[in-house]
């Protein structure tokens, strides 16, 4: 998968605020709340951070592909923002984890960043196309510059938008540099750092991806993503290689940090339990397999992963899409019922 298939060209939208705990699940519960929370004057009152936060939260929920642009109804005002029905599946009140207590959640999140279409291009280049043992900021910012310049379609950002966009990635998941500055919110306050993607050597102290399996990492989440990744990429028949998946841009492989080996001991872990999905061996080659539509069975892996199966939740690429009015109106109704949301 190419850059331009697989990312906007945003950059640098975040406010230079990485995501903090409780705002993946304040994006979907104040847009639940009211559609056009994020323009309103008293925005920051209402949601109960600063200015420049309010803006953050927006956009991290925008990229996680928790909250989308609502269709605009006849006879409204320009529109608003709505949790997606991966967004309302994961923090609904019944939803599989509206309070981020499992820790296949965050990987789930980890994923639905990057899945196209993303809106953080630097952070795609980054996991797909980067591919130093160690290296510091100063080594990443020129390599995804190079990168950037080559696709001749996206005028390129500004210098200082993409070191934004580096350092954001690298408070995200590195390890925090403990200085005399350093504040116990800088080192605590990251969900995504408990993934341990992003190291440190401790030779050099440079940064380097963590490859090879990780322990927190359901095999169900990676399952879900690479058949969320099969339906993202239009693939035509019902056969995708392993090799595919592991080494082609923008696939699990990269995203986990996963070898093709890793990759297919993580996927018999749960064929067992997947009627839909199987392993073959065909010319040499590892091929994952499918008789059913990739995005039913990711929704139905991710719903006995998280032990609910409700009617309505959707994974895949149609979870990204907005949930119906009915809904929307049943969560406006009942917004005073609603835990959590400052």
């Amino acid at each position: 998968m190419r850059l331009v298939d697989a990312a906007e060209p945003t950059f640098a939208r975040h406010e230079t605020f990485h995501p903090r705990y409780g705002w993946f699940r304040k994006a979907y519960t104040v847009t639940a709340r009211d559609p056009h929370i994020f323009t309103k004057d008293d925005a920051p009152v209402e949601i109960g951070v600063g200015k420049n936060m309010v803006r953050a939260i927006r956009f991290w929920g925008l990229a996680a592909k928790l909250i989308v642009e609502e269709p605009q109804p006849a006879n409204r005002r320009a529109p608003g923002l709505v949790p997606t029905r991966i967004g309302h599946g994961l923090f609904g009140e019944e939803g599989w984890d509206p309070y981020m207590e499992d820790p296949g959640t965050l990987w789930l999140l980890h994923w639905l960043l990057l899945a196209p279409p993303s809106r953080l291009p630097v952070w795609w280049l980054a996991l797909n196309e980067f591919n130093a043992v160690e290296f510091t900021e100063a080594d990443l910012e020129p390599a995804i510059a190079t990168q950037l310049d080559a696709v001749a379609d996206w005028a390129n950002p500004h210098p200082s938008s993409l070191k934004k966009d580096v350092n954001a990635l690298l408070r995200t998941y590195a390890p925090a540099e403990r200085t005399r500055r350093t504040g116990i919110d800088d080192i605590l306050d990251c969900p995504l750092r408990e993934l341990n993607l992003i190291g440190r050597s401790a030779a050099t102290g440079h940064f380097r991806f963590t490859l090879g399996p990780k322990p927190t990492l359901p095999s169900a989440i990676v399952t879900y993503a690479v058949l969320d990744y099969i339906a993202r990429s239009g693939a035509n028949g019902n056969t995708v290689t392993l090799s595919r998946l592991a080494h082609e841009p923008g696939a699990p492989g990269h995203a986990f940090k996963l070898t093709e080996a890793e990759l297919r001991a993580t996927l018999e872990l749960v064929l067992d339990r997947a009627d839909d999905l199987n392993l073959a061996t065909s010319t040499g080659a590892s091929q994952l397999t499918w008789s059913d539509d990739p995005a039913d069975i990711a929704t139905t892996i991710l719903g006995d992963y998280y032990g609910s199966d409700r009617v309505g939740l959707r994974a895949g690429p149609d979870g990204d899409s907005p949930i119906d009015d009915d809904l929307a109106e049943t969560l406006r109704a009942g917004s005073e019922l609603m835990v959590g949301v400052r």
